[in-house]
């Protein structure tokens, strides 16, 4: 019970911090803000998609409940000249003060939003509230009166230019503006951009957004309103060259290498290239992604698609463009490409600790990259990576070690091969990858071999970066046993007891040859949105594969005998035959301006036919650990309703074929890089087959429903921008193991020390 006291402590803690009073640091005549509210008049506005515009909020609340921050705050003396109040303090969060200042710039800006909205006679009220019990605190009211909101009549377009009329009515077709839209301002600044990106991409380099302006006419009796786009020169634009179309006189690529060596020019189709004598790119790298010829008509596009082809290059550090007129009256530009390329090769050294069950151990790893392997930014690296780790509690073992070993060798290709040669390979972006892999693993119970090789294609169109697809090429492994222990072959694998079918089935030698294909939706990655934390996008991922079709015909082919069971062989070693699927979906829901909730479901299935009885360990599913269900451990949970016994191989009976995940998460910042989470996880996995080592593992339709666990905790995370550290305690609600009965909902009797899993991870876990 030392968890659980720990933890009653702790949560004695932050309640006392929590009950300090905040008021002696008010000042005399002031009042502590406490509360926020924000009411609208009309149900069709909500006043919380106006938060945003609100300049002074209460102090923040720990996953919504509790201020702590300020609570430690207050927990130190108001003397600044103390040490432990100084730290308090820097740690802690001040009262908030309520500043009349701001509550009215904060009035008049939620106003200015709605009337951009359209509520053009809207007016916005605020008021304080004094407690009357609690001395020195306020609350602070905000009360929305949008009125009606006003519409477009009609539409009308003015041009002080033929030359730019006759420019939008080619280029700038399909409007976003309609008669009957709303007034509403955000979607005047859409049309806006929308014109923009289309004339700059077509040659107007000076033509910018304070050419277009927006005019409504609402002097009419009724809500209707004139709409005039008004198209004009500002007054200190150059005449002559404002609406002229320019083109590309010259582009000079310039390559600095990291040795800054000797240069040469080279002249191209394309371009002048200023390339270094050693150490830089070959030619075709530069016409595959530099997207602005000689001669051709100025695009904003191109130039941004060709940072982004230069920049995920490996061998490149950074690239930038710049423009310039030769010749300030004429309509030619040159574009300057400047190009500054990394380290040639790269060495890095990892050290990790790991932790199986109280199993102490460690790993270190060592990797060689190659960035440019053959001139043309291929990227070709060597891991060598070692571990060991300290086994306890395994009787009538000689060796109580566990080692493992492996060498992994990839070649990264910036390109792929049908789109070399294409008319699409400018508009694509795609990677080949090589793999070869090697691993070796010695436990006491068994040595394990695994050989893999891969070859893997990935690509995207540059127009559409938040869509990636993945096609497995070719991927081939093979895993075999060279030794395994006599105890382990006597306890488990001799004999024909059905209670060890999945486990005989993975300690054998086996052949795996697969074909797969998934893709990844984005909805944010098109605004470089790297994770969906405290965002309000969402990400989809699914992925399928197959295996053994080819190894199948061809044994067939060949006449090989099956066995027993029907399976078939090739060169005396079995195969897995199998189809698998994956669908994974991410979503985010931002709760102001700092809160967010977190949605994500995971479900997959792997069927066995064919060749194969029992997907292969390395494809099926577990339950439990830091990105499932967060009530148990890793490989803890399932399937069904199967309740682990023997600690020795139920990292294998804790599998199966079936997977189903469901999460929400409540996220909010606490102090500093600290952040906190709530969440509630359900899940659980189940075989399509009834094995006799799994009681209770085997889906059905009538039983699932009662089998999904249900998990629910807090968890602390330390958020560096570049990654995250995750610590997550999970108490179980559910348990499925038992099916009936008040143990059931163990939610209503917890239990700390049996019900509680404490997960530390790095990253998110959706």
């Amino acid at each position: 019970m030392k968890n659980s006291s720990l933890f009653l402590v702790i949560v004695a803690v932050l309640l006392a911090a929590t009950a300090c009073s905040p008021t002696r640091f008010v000042g005399e005549g002031e009042y502590m803000l406490t509360r926020v509210k924000m009411k609208s008049e009309d149900a069709a506005v909500r006043a919380s998609d106006y938060r945003e515009h609100i300049r002074q909020e209460a102090n923040m609340k720990w996953l919504n409940f509790a201020r702590v921050p300020l609570g430690l705050y207050c927990m130190s003396g108001t003397d600044s000249a103390r040490r432990f109040n100084r730290f308090m303090h820097r740690i802690g969060e001040a009262p908030v003060v309520f500043d009349a200042t701001l509550m009215e710039y904060s009035r008049q800006s939620v106003e200015n939003a709605l009337r951009a909205k359209g509520y053009l006679k809207a007016r916005v009220e605020a008021d304080t509230l004094h407690s009357q019990k609690r001395k020195q605190r306020t609350t602070l009211e905000y009360r929305l009166r949008p009125g009606r909101r006003y519409y477009v009549r009609s539409i009308d377009w003015e041009f002080d230019s033929d030359t730019i009329r006759a420019a939008c009515a080619r280029l700038c077709t399909g409007t976003t503006l309609y008669t009957g839209m709303p007034l509403d301002a955000t979607l005047f600044d859409e049309e806006r951009a929308r014109i923009v990106a289309a004339l700059r991409q077509n040659g107007f380099y000076h033509f910018n957004p304070s050419f277009i302006t927006f005019a409504a006419d609402t002097a009419a009796a009724d809500l209707g309103c004139q709409l005039k786009v008004v198209i004009r020169r500002p007054p200190q634009a150059n005449t002559a060259m404002a609406y002229q179309a320019y083109r590309i006189a010259n582009t000079v690529i310039h390559e600095e290498a990291a040795n800054g060596g000797r240069r040469d020019t080279v002249e191209t189709a394309h371009f002048s290239w200023i390339k270094e004598r050693r150490g830089g790119m070959k030619r075709k790298v530069y016409h595959r992604e530099v997207l602005i010829d000689r001669d051709s008509l100025f695009n904003e596009q191109k130039t941004l698609f060709t940072y982004q082809g230069l920049n995920t290059l490996p061998i490149v550090s950074y690239s930038t463009v710049r423009y310039s007129t030769p010749e300030p009256d004429e309509p030619w530009l040159q574009a300057d490409v400047f190009v500054n390329l990394n380290r040639l090769n790269g060495v890095s050294l990892d050290l990790e600790g790991t932790n199986t069950a109280g199993d102490l151990g460690g790993a270190a790893s060592f990797t060689y990259t190659n960035r440019n392997l053959l001139g043309a930014a291929e990227s070709f690296s060597i891991k060598l990576r070692g571990a060991y780790e300290a086994i306890r509690g395994l009787e009538g073992y000689q060796n109580q070690n566990y080692l493992e070993y492996s060498a992994e060798a990839t070649l990264r290709l910036p390109t792929l091969p049908v789109f070399k040669a294409s008319k699409y390979s400018r508009h694509m972006r795609g990677n080949s990858e090589f793999s070869l892999l090697y691993n070796s693993q010695d436990r006491p119970e068994f040595h394990r071999r695994l050989l893999t090789g891969t070859w893997a294609l990935t690509w995207y169109q540059r127009k559409r970066l938040n869509l990636q697809h993945r096609i497995d090429l070719l991927s081939l492994n093979y895993v075999f046993m060279p030794w395994i222990s006599e105890t382990f072959t006597k306890e488990y694998l001799e004999g024909d007891d059905p209670r060890y079918a999945v486990l005989r089935y993975t300690y054998e030698n086996l052949f795996i040859m697969k074909f797969g294909y998934g893709f990844t939706y984005n909805s944010l990655k098109k605004k470089s949105a790297i994770t969906l934390n405290r965002t309000n996008g969402y990400q989809i991922k699914a992925n399928i594969e197959t295996a053994g079709n080819l190894l199948y015909a061809i044994a067939k082919a060949a006449r090989q005998p099956a066995n027993a069971d029907g399976s078939r062989s090739l060169i005396g070693i079995p195969f897995s035959q199998y189809l698998k699927f994956d669908f994974d979906f991410s979503k985010s829901l931002m709760l102001g301006t700092a809160q967010s909730l977190a949605f994500h479901a995971a479900f997959g299935i792997a069927y066995p036919y064919g060749n194969s009885s029992i997907v292969p360990y390395e494809k099926r599913y577990f339950a439990g650990g830091a990105n499932s269900v967060r009530g148990w451990s890793v490989r803890g949970l399932g399937p069904g309703s199967y309740k682990g016994r023997d600690g020795n191989i139920d990292f294998i009976n804790q599998t199966g074929n079936i997977k189903l995940d469901l999460s929400i998460e409540f996220r909010s910042p606490l102090i500093w890089k600290l952040e906190g989470a709530a969440f509630v996880d359900a899940g659980n996995i189940w075989n399509i087959k009834d094995y006799a080592d799994q009681p209770g593992g085997m889906f059905r339709w009538k039983e699932f429903y009662r089998q999904i666990a249900v998990s629910y905790g807090v968890g602390l995370r330390l958020n560096f921008n570049f990654f995250i550290l995750r610590l997550d305690g999970g108490m179980k609600a559910i348990d499925p193991t038992a099916a009936s009965g008040p143990q059931h909902y163990v939610i209503a009797h917890p239990n700390f020390k049996r019900d509680f899993a404490l997960h530390f991870a790095v990253g998110l876990p959706f």
